[in-house]
């Protein structure tokens, strides 16, 4: 096949690109340029997508000896990633840019354009695994064999079509045997840090980022009886299960630590509560995507609410002509916020087959449905 290589500059990536060639595919690397500024992703910046990367991505490609590109896709990631991730928190929300970029770039723009091209497939180094089903079908999208580095939540918002042209060469083998077959190559990049900001943020100022681009948007801070313990410049600033940072100068009762429990985008209300206050046991979701036509009406289910943990058994009640779905929690989950996705594993196969995924936008303490 002809395949597109995602060469973000890493090791995962600069692997997953060896084996395809290894495996005869016809491969053709390429690094996403997503920054229209310079400035925001400088030499030495902690995240993905920087200058330096572009440079380890090329080299790579060098090494192996297979063409190599960069496309400029800034126009789009501002659009889908970054306004979103500032659409999103001034709605109160807590996004994963992160995981839109993975949906809206890396896939589907570069899906759409490899396709285009004459490309049959695109490979990363992303962390999960196809598999064909017993009774045939399309592939399954299966988490990965490492548990520590498992990104099949992040990809769980990808669709049927998007997956039936990816390749995970990574997703069967721990990370450091890939750092020791990079090494095996000759890759510089056998030792590279892996990257964990988010890429537009280089500096990791969050609130600062947001603040520039959202403005001062006074709100209270008040307790779970309504009763107002002091202002703030903008919700914004604030994610549930947030405990540093709140600055509040009135204790609580108990004297135990307040965390945010609650974000109202419509009065700017920032509501605190205990840890407690936190746990839900049902959630919302909407703006799916499954991979697996026949799964739709009630079933149960493992969900995953973050890249790494909150996972429990659920029962699933799926609408997909509503665009919606309610998750009924056997076991409470603290700090589930809106924003962020739902994906949905089938809890019959060791809990590692994903059916596909839902943007949470509202939670509850109580089964309310």
């Amino acid at each position: 096949m002809r395949v597109l290589a995602a060469m973000s500059g890493g090791v995962d990536s600069a692997v997953a690109a060896a084996r395809a060639k290894a495996a005869g595919h016809d491969v053709v690397g390429v690094h996403l340029a997503l920054s229209q500024d310079p400035q925001m992703v400088r030499e030495s910046s902690r995240g993905c997508c920087s200058l330096e990367d572009s440079a380890d991505a090329r080299r790579v490609c060098d090494q192996l000896g297979i063409p190599f590109y960069v496309w400029d896709f800034s126009d789009r990631f501002k659009a889908d990633v970054i306004d979103d991730f500032v659409d999103s928190y001034a709605r109160g929300e807590t996004p994963n840019p992160c995981l839109r970029c993975n949906e809206k770039i890396k896939f589907a723009a570069l899906l759409e354009r490899g396709i285009a091209l004459g490309f049959d497939a695109v490979v990363t180094g992303h962390y999960a695994q196809l598999t064909q089903p017993i009774d045939g079908g399309d592939g399954y999208l299966r988490r990965a064999v490492d548990p520590q580095k498992d990104q099949s939540y992040v990809l769980g918002v990808l669709n049927a079509a998007e997956i039936a042209r990816c390749m995970f060469p990574c997703g069967d083998t721990v990370k450091p045997e890939i750092r020791e077959e990079a090494a095996r190559y000759g890759f510089s990049v056998a030792k590279k840090p892996d990257s964990y900001d988010i890429c537009f943020i280089p500096d990791g100022n969050t609130k600062a980022f947001l603040g520039a681009r959202i403005g001062t948007r006074a709100g209270l801070i008040v307790d779970t009886a309504g009763e107002a313990l002091q202002e703030h410049d903008g919700i914004y600033g604030y994610t549930i299960g947030q405990r540093k940072g709140l600055n509040i100068t009135v204790p609580a009762a108990d004297g135990k630590p307040r965390y945010v429990t609650d974000i109202d985008p419509t009065t700017g209300t920032v509501t605190v509560g205990s840890r407690a206050d936190l746990e839900v046991l049902e959630i919302t979701a909407d703006r799916l995507k499954f991979l697996h036509p026949a799964m739709d009406g009630t079933f149960e289910a493992e969900v995953q609410v973050r890249a790494h943990g909150g996972i429990v058994a659920c029962t699933a009640t799926v609408d997909r002509d509503a665009d919606k779905m309610v998750l009924r929690l056997h076991k409470a989950l603290s700090g589930v916020a809106r924003g962020q996705a739902a994906v949905l594993y089938l809890p019959d196969q060791a809990g590692d087959i994903v059916i596909g995924s839902g943007t949470i936008c509202g939670t509850s303490t109580t089964y309310d449905s």
